[in-house]
């Protein structure tokens, strides 16, 4: 069957599944592939829970309701990329190493002020996340803002063919999956396959000029670029006021200021703060109206969350992490005043080679920081960290474990490591 016809089918459905534990009645099932399941196995389940049609690509599953196709993730993005010319409006595409998912709510945050828009949620950023997102969008939606991940070179070209984005911002450019990518090299290859489809369109870029690395890059690949300190042809300036635990900033645009109390922990948002509120200005959104959304946005999913116990002051920031994002992270820590601290942290993945030494330079920071605690699991941390001292455990079990046996009260305490650690299993106990 056609795309288009695929198409026709899915105008008339209730949306788009990939999961049949949580179907729901009217949806379309795309039996997908995983390492550990074959996505066809479980469509007659989908059937069963009221999906309305189903999406294999093996014929022994067939039935009357289902739609038997080469390969279910192509038809899959096939689809998204459909959809996403029918749509015919604007589309923000953001990605970059650390701050993507915090840049992205904060735009559409501010954007909503103004425009119905429709945004990424969760994690849903890779081939299969970007194409569930798009295929999510209500039809009157008036402005899509897109977050994009990738772990190896042309995933981003790949998702602009489905996405089709209008405008992009790559946050920044660091250390983060290396083992996929080869080289630091090979990572700025990768995000700014983001600009070099903009070249391509004739989009717009909305960059960091404070940023070299993305200046340099912008002035090479691509045509039409907003700097975010000019977003509109009237400098904007947004200073940091304080950064205890919550960031306070000041906004200065048409010679007014704007103090901004944020539910944000750490100084390194001070970019993506900077960042949305020149795209914002960017999209014609009233500064007033930014201000505002910008101090009622409340991070969720474990990234710069802060948390009162009744025990602890906990900085939740352990959705995912690396080298240079732990020691931004480590940096804002050491700033903020309390009487006990303590910094707890997860392995860093995906480094491939550079695991141990990227660890080890962690590890130093940590010894520097005299005024803190340290608890560590993971691997590679376990692995080091009796040279420096520290207390460190095989995983998060392990460290549960031990905080269940030896509770902690009174503590400003960081949480940080990359989400296959799942550190957030210690916030329970803390």
């Amino acid at each position: 069957m056609k795309t288009e016809q695929l198409y026709q089918i899915f105008r008339e459905s209730g949306g788009v599944s990939t999961d049949s534990r949580t179907i729901k009645k009217g949806q379309i099932f795309f039996a997908l592939w995983g390492e550990n399941y074959n996505g066809n196995e479980f469509a007659a389940e989908a059937l069963d829970k009221g999906a309305s049609w189903v999406v294999i690509d093996d014929p022994v599953f067939e039935s009357d309701r289902s739609v038997l196709v080469d390969d279910c993730l192509f038809e899959l993005q096939a689809l998204a990329t459909h959809y996403r010319k029918e749509l015919k409006i604007p589309v923000l595409a953001i990605t970059g190493t650390n701050g993507k998912t915090t840049t992205r709510e904060l735009i559409a945050a501010i954007a909503k002020k103004k425009y119905r828009v429709h945004s990424t949620t969760g994690n849903l950023n890779n081939s299969i996340g970007v194409p569930l997102t798009i295929l999510a969008a209500p039809p009157d939606t008036e402005l899509m803002v897109l977050e994009m991940g990738a772990n190896h070179l042309g995933e981003i070209r790949s998702l602009c063919l489905i996405a089709r984005p209008d405008y992009g911002i790559i946050t920044n450019i660091g250390t983060s999956h290396i083992e996929g990518f080869g080289s630091f090299e090979g990572v700025v290859k990768a995000k700014t396959e983001l600009y070099e489809y903009l070249r391509k369109v004739n989009g717009i870029a909305i960059y960091n000029d404070k940023n070299p690395i993305l200046s340099e890059k912008i002035f090479r690949l691509v045509n039409r670029a907003v700097p975010i300190s000019d977003p509109t042809g009237i400098e904007l300036k947004v200073e940091l006021l304080s950064s205890d635990l919550n960031l306070v900033v000041e906004a200065r645009y048409q010679q007014k200021e704007y103090s901004i109390s944020t539910n944000l922990f750490g100084r390194y948002n001070l970019e993506n703060i900077k960042t949305a509120i020149a795209t914002g200005l960017f999209l014609e959104v009233d500064i007033e109206e930014i201000a505002d959304a910008v101090s009622n946005y409340n991070p969720v999913n474990n990234r710069s969350q802060v948390r009162v116990t009744d025990h602890n002051t906990i900085i939740c920031d352990s959705y995912n992490a690396n080298p240079s994002s732990i020691k931004v992270a480590l940096e804002s820590f050491s700033e903020i005043k309390a009487e006990r601290k303590l910094v707890i942290l997860g392995d860093m993945l995906e480094l491939g080679e550079k695991s141990d030494t990227e660890h080890i330079a962690i590890l130093e920071e940590l010894y520097k920081m005299k005024d803190t605690e340290v608890l560590l699991a993971g691997r590679f941390f376990n692995k080091h960290a009796d040279d420096y001292g520290f207390k460190a455990f095989s995983d998060a079990s392990a460290l549960v474990s031990h905080i269940r046996a030896n509770p902690l009260k009174g503590y400003s305490i960081l949480v940080k490591g990359s989400r296959g650690i799942a550190l957030e299993k210690t916030y329970d106990f803390l």
